[in-house]
């Protein structure tokens, strides 16, 4: 039988709300603080997992967004370097990753309340969350396309309008 707290879904952080901070290795080596990344302005954060269907539809859209150049992202990857390293290369993925899985016990992701993925928050600088997109949204990426100075899709592109994370 679950534990009643292996079952309680965590309450996901919303925008307005400050973030928490948190510090984690990076996929290349060394480590990143949260207060490191906001020094540089408005970012995007990207949780995923590389076994997530829905995550590896949406990352090379992300890669986009971040390929415009306006946009810092940073994905978290929840799994072990190796394989983090596998699903950039398979999937496009430039962006600095950060690692959040059994080895920091899932700390960022669960500091943020993160019950799925991807899982993408928008941070203001000032360590504020500015938008919270949970899954895949067309409408999601279209706005962080405009708020990046990019599209993300290109002619031909089939792309739903919505798919659960």
């Amino acid at each position: 039988m679950k534990s009643v707290a292996a079952t309680r879904r965590r309450k996901l952080l919303q925008a307005g709300t400050p973030s928490p901070s948190f510090r984690l290795p990076k996929l290349d080596g060394g480590d990143a603080a949260l207060e490191d990344l906001a020094a540089g302005g408005p970012f995007l954060l990207a949780f995923y997992k590389v076994t997530c269907p829905v995550c590896q539809f949406t990352f090379p859209f992300v890669e986009r967004l971040y390929g415009g150049g306006k946009m810092r992202v940073y994905g978290v990857c929840q799994n072990d370097p190796a394989d983090a390293r596998e699903f950039n290369e398979e999937f496009g993925v430039t962006f600095l990753t950060l690692l959040d899985n059994e080895e920091t016990a899932l700390a960022a992701s669960h500091a943020f309340g993160i019950s799925s993925v991807p899982t993408l928050f928008l941070m203001e600088s000032g360590r504020r969350i500015a938008r919270v997109m949970e899954g895949w949204s067309k409408r999601d990426m279209e706005w962080l396309g405009e708020q990046a100075g990019v599209s993300p899709f290109r002619q031909g592109d089939r792309v739903p309008e919505w798919k659960a994370g």
